[in-house]
């Protein structure tokens, strides 16, 4: 088959840790569909990995680029900032299949405060939730961050959050910052809990927060209840392919952020998983029965350590 790839920060030549991530990511994937003898072409706008061919890009044409080039292949998969990633998704959805989440369920998944939402409806416990047209309680610390976004981009704690129009803030929840890796689709396959190594800087208008790096997987106890409570919200959101779920472990666990498209934790994962991730996503885009995976050792990285 012959594969798109598309990392924004790659293909646009956005800077700092965003392009170590999706490099990271890009190569990642690049490799695996390549070791299994598919034809790999991936957008750039300068930048190389050592599998595939390069198509040049930029911010200012990588839509036609990814219609043009979307048409001429197989499959496609997009990894894009979540203000961006719908509209490109759609482009992949109306012009080739789609090895990732539908237009529709990354719509959802993007806008923080919908997929909250969605969640409340559905029961599923989640941190309370405030927009900038509601009042909010001063007795608690909040995490303020974008209705859309992605990690922990202008993520920061406040005891009295100010909201613009375009942030929310949730409960700030005491536990272990984890998630949970899976391949949504017919039947929604684990892969693996991952510890999110989070820092929390103090500053004089609140701590923000950042993330710097992953553990793979993170031995717990309570891995079932995770996994269960990730898939019952990825099949609420009809999510597909690889799925990324963050979730606070408190006294229980608490969905965080849904991410529909791969995330760094998947450049561990990939690491000492016996089973290639490009055979996983393609059985699974061509509604194919998944095969088991085995997961050997851990992986841990730093963002630094990405490159």
């Amino acid at each position: 088959m012959k594969i798109l790839l598309s990392e924004y920060a790659v293909s646009t030549g956005m800077g700092g840790t965003y392009l170590l991530e999706g490099k990271a990511m890009l190569h990642t994937l690049a490799s695996s569909f390549s070791r299994l003898g598919h034809e790999v072409v991936y957008t750039s706008s300068g930048p190389t990995i050592e599998y595939g061919t390069s198509i040049a890009s930029s911010e200012e044409n990588i839509n036609e680029i990814l219609k043009e080039q979307a048409k001429d292949c197989d499959a496609a998969l997009v990894i894009a900032p979540e203000e961006l990633l719908p509209d490109i998704t759609a482009i992949i959805d109306d012009n080739t299949l789609n090895l990732g989440c539908p237009f529709e369920s990354v719509a959802i998944c993007s806008d923080k405060l919908e997929c909250t939402r969605k969640m409340e409806a559905a029961s599923i416990a989640i941190p309370e939730t405030y927009s900038a047209d509601q009042e909010i309680p001063k007795d608690k610390r909040w995490i303020v961050k974008p209705r859309y976004g992605c990690a922990s981009e202008d993520t920061f704690v406040s005891h009295d959050p100010k909201l613009k129009e375009e942030q929310i803030a949730t409960e700030y929840i005491e536990g272990e910052h984890l998630s949970v890796s899976l391949i949504c689709g017919k039947k929604t396959l684990p892969l693996t809990v991952n510890k999110q190594m989070m820092k929390i800087n103090p500053g004089k208008d609140g701590s923000s927060v950042d993330y710097c790096g992953c553990t793979t997987p993170y031995p717990t106890g309570r891995k079932q209840e995770l996994y269960e409570t990730a898939i019952e919200a990825t099949r609420i959101l009809n999510c597909n392919g690889y799925t990324g779920v963050d979730i606070i472990l408190g006294d229980r666990p608490y969905i965080i952020d849904i991410n529909p498209r791969p995330t760094t934790s998947l450049v561990g994962i990939t690491k000492i998983m016996d089973r290639e991730i490009a055979e996983l996503l393609i059985a699974n885009a061509l509604g194919q029965t998944l095969p088991e995976i085995n997961i050997t050792g851990n992986y841990s990285f730093t963002k630094e350590e990405l490159i």
